[in-house]
């Protein structure tokens, strides 16, 4: 029987990867992401230069073959504050949608497996929700002051009703089929029930949700850091380089348009992978 059970979840994951596979523009956009991953991973080792060595005879300088991305106002090279940049943003973004995941699928869940709190979860989520996300977390930031970690809790509380919704009507879905009153009738308990049985099922519109959220967590912390919310210099971050680079548009184009082209890469690869991941997981497209 296990043997049988690992099989069936051996060829479910096959089936989704083929489906996925046919989306070259998805495909495109995970090979993307994991380049950039690497490249965060590894990025003292890959930077030829520090995220702040700074060189007065070299400043604002256009790419070049010594300094392919330029330098900015301080003589710093822009490659190398772009790579150890990708660390930040990958770093807001994963960590900030996996808190908002947890508290927003935690209170989906509840929502919905108990009636009783239904009303009293969703109605303070359609609270939360109805404060535009960005103006939510602008305060949030504004409140607790500028840093990465006050950053990362801002975008992560701002972004949670997404995940309550899409893990309330998931679980809504499931808790009605004959596997949980089966559950149900061998005695397990709620937790066993909601963690092991109805949340394994309903994790594929999170997951979507998620890999979205990743683009728009990293676009939330550019902003902040753009409007001198986030990131404070010398830390190397996109959103802080295009507000260092606005100064310098008209001359110095390379200091706004790279740091800009990345944050737009990012977040198209992101879509196009998280729209991938919608239609393969989405049952009704199996072929």
């Amino acid at each position: 029987m296990k043997e049988k059970g690992t099989t069936k979840k051996s060829g479910l994951y096959v089936d989704i990867w083929r489906r996925l596979n046919k989306n070259k523009l998805a495909i495109i956009g995970l090979y993307f992401i994991l380049f950039l991953i690497i490249v965060a991973v590894a990025g003292p080792l890959i930077a030829p230069y520090g995220m702040d060595d700074q060189n007065p005879n070299e400043i604002l300088q256009f790419p070049s073959l010594r300094h392919p991305f330029g330098t900015d106002n301080f003589g710093r090279d822009m490659l190398s504050r772009m790579i150890y940049g990708s660390r930040v943003s990958l770093m807001v973004g994963l960590i900030a949608v996996g808190f908002s995941a947890a508290i927003g699928c935690t209170l989906g869940a509840l929502a919905a497996f108990y009636e009783k709190a239904d009303n009293m979860v969703m109605r303070f989520i359609d609270i939360l929700g109805g404060i535009p996300y960005l103006l939510l977390a602008i305060a949030i930031a504004a409140a607790l002051g500028s840093g990465i970690n006050n950053m990362m809790l801002a975008v992560g509380i701002s972004t949670i009703p997404a995940y309550a919704r899409v893990t309330r009507a998931s679980v809504l879905k499931e808790k009605g089929l004959e596997y949980v009153e089966a559950a149900r009738a061998i005695g397990a308990s709620d937790f066993r029930i909601i963690l092991l049985h109805i949340m394994p099922n309903a994790l594929s519109p999170i997951i979507v949700q998620a890999t979205l959220g990743v683009a728009n967590a990293i676009i939330l912390a550019a902003v902040l850091s753009f409007m001198g919310l986030g990131i404070q210099p010398p830390s190397p971050e996109w959103g802080a380089m295009l507000s260092v680079g606005r100064t310098y548009i008209r001359d110095y184009w390379h200091m706004t348009v790279i740091p800009g082209v990345a944050l737009m890469l990012v977040v198209y690869a992101l879509n196009t992978l998280g729209d991938g991941l919608r239609d393969a997981l989405d049952p009704r497209l199996k072929s």
